[in-house]
């Protein structure tokens, strides 16, 4: 070894580029790749998010209709059909509370959880919630079953 084949460790350098703006004799000097004028060639430069390069952008083309309400709270429904499957599956026998839901996927642990009406349950189960449907509700109550809002 010797100081001509001097090499640093593999994988310790990343940036295999050219050096730019450091003379002419690089090859990379004056300019720096950068060209000619305008925006770019300039520091401090940042486009702007949806700068089209001055032509009108798609944001401020499209038409704007509608309303959003700032309020609104979004529900995972899971339905009585899902429910009487835990049942037939062996995952649940007599209640069925947030942690059954987030260990079956049925919701994620932030999430607000609605009980709706589609399919029937035989079974007779406390289901715990945060809001059910008047027709859910009945037909928990209707198996036998307690429906607790959270």
């Amino acid at each position: 070894m010797n100081l001509s084949n001097l090499q640093p460790a593999e994988g310790s350098t990343h940036n295999q580029n050219k050096r730019l703006g450091r003379g002419e004799g690089s090859g990379k000097g004056g300019t720096a790749a950068r060209g000619h004028k305008g925006a770019k060639s300039r520091s401090g430069y940042s486009k702007k998010i949806g700068f089209e390069g001055g032509q009108m952008p798609l944001q401020r083309r499209v038409p704007k209709f509608g309303f959003t309400n700032i309020n609104r709270k979004e529900y995972q429904g899971i339905n009585l059909d899902a429910l009487q499957l835990l049942v037939d599956n062996g995952t649940v026998t007599d209640t069925v509370d947030f942690t059954v839901y987030v260990e079956t996927r049925l919701a994620t642990k932030n999430e607000l959880v609605k009980i709706l009406g589609r399919g029937e349950l035989k079974a007779k189960l406390k289901v715990t919630a945060h809001k059910f449907t008047a027709t859910a509700k009945a037909a928990i109550e209707a198996a036998g079953g307690e429906a607790v809002t959270l």
